[in-house]
């Protein structure tokens, strides 16, 4: 879901990442703004007044879902929660947690932050948008300022919902957490409301299309669609986190893996060993000295008439994080530097010494094992 993500600034230590399914959200709610909210709410002023008041909506929405993630942020910083950064995507925005809260009560605060602060940024537009009426601002302005002070009451509300992932979903999970103890069952259970929500939605967005109104049932249906997938998602990556976390790479790895030389021919590479092993990576020693790694897919940098002519060497990356793992990081860490590189085979290191490969297939095997022996717990 989060792929493909552009940082553009850093704010308050957290870096804020544009998602590539913002440029088309940002066009709908622009056009959306110009052609329906604002001209039904302010008549008689100017097609071009309404797109550029559709424009400065659409960044006001932006910045107000930013400060909106920034406060969950906050407080999950406050309770020792790593966060990699906050990444606007196309129905909303995300605070990046690389864990789960520790306990319900840091669940609830984290999850509360956010619709408080949409609430608290709703007054303050409103406010003003009263406030230049009676000073007789710029229509133009007070209507943008109302629909921000709108907007991100719609926002508090909707977040609000008690279907997970949405904020309300997760003050949900707190409260059964904390109540029965078990946050597995209380992530399932909040994840189900999150999906039937979702699936209601979608229903109701196909009935207000047929009915006429187009560009809510359109906003509903996908909103609906959006949330019944990432209410699935958030269970089964719980899942996958729950069945991973607190067991060392070490335990995945293949030991003694196939190892080549640097003097080796692109040649020889390709016909005693990529054909033979079907492996996607070989790590290149010398002297029993790790110097780096080859992928398969290198190889498409040299042309075929040439491969006698070229040796490894010439295509071995060096070792990196992008290519190596510490034999005693966490699984669930591995999994997601995996899904972030696109890499899905990893040297797995003591020190500089090269101790085995792990292979995203072997992790996957492992996840559905377990999950299909302890899947009623």
């Amino acid at each position: 879901m989060l792929e493909k993500r552009l940082t553009i600034f850093r704010l308050l230590g957290f870096e804020v990442k544009l998602h590539i399914s913002w440029a088309i959200i940002a066009l709908l709610i622009a056009w959306s703004l110009a052609k329906g909210f604002f001209p039904f709410h302010f008549p008689n002023l100017s097609p071009a007044t309404y797109w550029w008041m559709g424009a400065v909506g659409a960044l006001g929405l932006f910045l107000s879902i930013i400060l909106h993630e920034l406060a969950h942020s906050l407080v999950a910083k406050k309770y020792g929660l790593p966060i990699k950064g906050i990444t606007l995507f196309i129905f909303g925005g995300v605070a990046e947690m690389e864990e789960e809260p520790a306990s319900p009560d840091a669940e609830f605060r984290m999850a509360i932050a956010g619709p408080i602060a949409s609430i608290l940024l709703g007054a303050g537009f409103y406010g003003f948008s009263v406030l230049g009426k009676e000073l007789a601002w710029p229509v133009p302005l007070t209507g943008l300022l109302f629909y921000l002070g709108w907007i991100n009451w719609i926002l508090a509300i909707f977040n609000l919902v008690p279907a997970f992932p949405l904020d309300g979903g997760r003050v949900l999970r707190a409260f059964l957490w904390n109540r029965k103890g078990n946050l597995r069952k209380a992530t399932r259970t909040a994840s189900n409301i999150g999906a039937a929500f979702g699936a209601w939605l979608i229903v109701a967005g196909g009935l207000l299309f047929l009915m006429g109104n187009i560009l809510g049932g359109m906003w509903w249906f996908l909103i609906g669609l959006f949330l019944r997938s990432a209410s699935q998602s958030s269970y089964q990556q719980l899942l996958i986190r729950k069945a991973l976390e607190g067991e060392p790479i070490r335990r995945f790895m293949t030991p003694e893996p196939v190892v080549i030389s640097p003097a080796l021919s692109i040649e020889d590479l390709v016909e005693d060993y990529i054909y033979k092993y079907h492996h996607e990576l070989f790590p290149v020693m010398a002297d029993s000295k790790l110097l780096g790694c080859v992928r398969a897919q290198q190889v498409k940098q040299i042309p075929r008439n040439e491969w006698t002519q070229h040796s490894v060497q010439e295509l071995t990356s060096t070792s990196s994080s992008e290519n190596t793992v510490p034999a005693d990081m966490d699984a669930i860490h591995v999994l997601s530097r995996m899904q972030q590189s696109g890499n899905s085979r990893l040297m797995v290191v003591e020190g500089s010494r090269l101790v085995g490969i792990v292979v995203l297939k072997d992790l996957l095997a492992f996840l559905a094992l377990k999950m299909d022996l302890e899947g009623n717990e």
